[in-house]
């Protein structure tokens, strides 16, 4: 993984609320639908994502939003947040942005106490498998996805 570009992960702010939104519609369009829980995520992050203590961080080239990933709050007593949201752009892929902002990610979790965090994706994106691998995410079994989409369920503990 070559990183030829220079990259900046921020906090969310508002500025950033339609590359969250853009980034992720994106790679979702592509390979499956949107779904309800999508829409619920990506219309209001404030409300579903940061106000309940989750976080999303923001990838920067040249003050341009290229990559977002989500740290959402987990209502499952198994995990405390969940690894979520994450798109990088396909002008821009292949930089080692997705593998900055899982690793800013994680150690967000980290920061925040945070023991065990999950994700859930569908085996059809082997580029993010791979990634989730290299980031120290195993695969768990009998789980029961929100998405209609995701195939795999992958856990790390921290």
């Amino acid at each position: 993984m070559t990183r030829n570009i220079d990259i900046q992960i921020v906090p969310y702010s508002e500025k950033f609320k339609k590359a969250f939104k853009d980034l992720n519609e994106e790679w979702i369009r592509e390979y499956f639908k949107m779904e309800e829980l999508d829409h619920k995520y990506l219309d209001r992050p404030e409300t579903y994502i940061l106000q309940p203590g989750g976080y999303i961080g923001v990838a920067l080239h040249q003050n341009q939003a290229v990559g977002v990933c989500a740290l959402i709050k987990s209502n499952d007593d198994t995990y405390d947040f969940e690894l979520s949201k994450m798109g990088v752009s396909p002008k821009i892929q292949g930089q080692g942005i997705g593998w900055l902002l899982g690793e800013h990610i994680v150690e967000e979790a980290k920061r925040r106490g945070a023991k065990t965090i999950y994700l859930d994706s569908n085996t059809v994106l082997e580029p993010a498998i791979k990634l989730y691998r290299k980031l120290g995410f195993v695969e768990v079994q009998g789980y029961n996805s929100f998405y209609e989409r995701c195939n795999i369920r992958m856990e790390l503990k921290l």
